[in-house]
């Protein structure tokens, strides 16, 4: 808007002060603004906006406004209170609007130009859509994406798009009052716990295998009452110390399972066959009459893990969901 030229690629700095270089996918200027846009690179990362253009468009405000932002096509606005966004305002969190205003800033005294005043619109083509695969409307995001970020940097297979999606629906359900969520590996174990409960939307988090971030955060931001709800080897995972239940990150530990069958009295020929099981539901298939004795021993361990690591602040229960949608086992109601 200065030079009427587009560095490419074009560097930024970073919060932490590192710098990264985007080659542009888009250069348009007009008598008003420009528009810019890059192909967004997740990496190892799984983000639903992996390939997706994002389009900054920037036009002149009226002197002394500073630098504006809003929710251009795919970007969605806040609705629920709870979230580090004002309802009304363009989703476009508060790091990443920092970083933006840092640039333009930095861009004009380069260029010996005044501080800017900018209204800055991100957009991003097909968010409406791909907003549909993520967890905004559920946190009263309307409309599209949001815009994430703290450090600028993804480290590979964090999943940090995610955590943040967790710690903001733990977020929106305390500004609402909720007293009851209830957190779940799939849509399955979801499902049967808002049929116990009758729970709304934003009192529902889709956790994954994340019970990790998820625990660390109540314990930092409790609330009265969790239901913890999986399936019974993610939930084995848990029951044996792991906060991680993702298949790279942690493993169901035959031997361990096969010994608490041993503990409630299985048979020598079951406990045999449990020890060359290739996996928890194999196990929890031979238990026979210990099955469901073998579901609830699980969800205790489940919900000690649990309850040591939310330090004591919030009551929880653990259910164990069959993959019918049937519960196998409820501990802590």
């Amino acid at each position: 808007m200065l030079t009427g030229r587009f560095p490419d690629p074009v560097t930024i700095r970073l919060p932490r002060g590192d710098e990264a270089t985007f080659p542009l996918a888009l250069a348009e200027l007009s008598g008003t603004g420009a528009r810019a846009g890059i192909v967004k690179d997740a990496g190892d990362d799984p983000d639903i906006t992996h390939g997706a253009l994002i389009i900054a468009e920037t036009a002149w405000a009226a002197p002394g406004s500073g630098i504006g932002f809003v929710a251009g096509e795919g970007v969605g606005t806040v609705t629920r209170a709870g979230l580090s966004l004002a309802v009304g305002e363009p989703a476009i969190n508060p790091a990443p609007r920092v970083l933006i205003r840092d640039t333009l800033i930095d861009a004009a005294a380069e260029l010996g130009a005044p501080r800017p005043d900018i209204t800055v619109t991100i957009s991003i083509p097909g968010g409406v859509s791909l907003a549909e695969k993520t967890m905004n409307a559920r946190l009263g995001i309307v409309g599209g994406l949001s815009i994430l970020g703290t450090t600028g940097i993804v480290v590979p297979y964090s999943c940090s798009s995610w955590i943040h999606s967790i710690h903001r629906g733990i977020d929106v359900a305390r500004a609402a009052g909720l007293n009851h969520i209830a957190a779940a590996t799939g849509a399955t174990s979801e499902r049967a716990v808002q049929r116990l409960y009758d729970l709304p939307d934003h009192a529902l988090i889709d956790m994954g295998d994340f019970v990790g971030g998820t625990l660390k955060y109540l314990r930092r931001y409790p609330v009265e009452r969790l239901t913890i709800a999986g399936g019974f080897a993610k939930l084995v995972k848990l029951a044996a110390g792991h906060l991680d239940l993702h298949s790279t990150r942690s493993r169901v530990d035959i031997a361990w399972l096969a010994g608490l069958l041993g503990e409630l009295g299985a048979e020598a020929a079951t406990l045999a066959t449990a020890r060359t099981a290739n996996g928890a539901a194999e196990i929890l298939g031979v238990a026979g009459d210990l099955r469901e004795a073998l579901a609830r021993a699980i969800a205790g361990r489940a919900r000690e893990v649990a309850l040591a690591t939310i330090c004591g602040k919030t009551a929880v229960e653990v259910a164990i969901v069959d993959r019918q949608g049937g519960v196998l086992a409820r501990v802590g109601t």
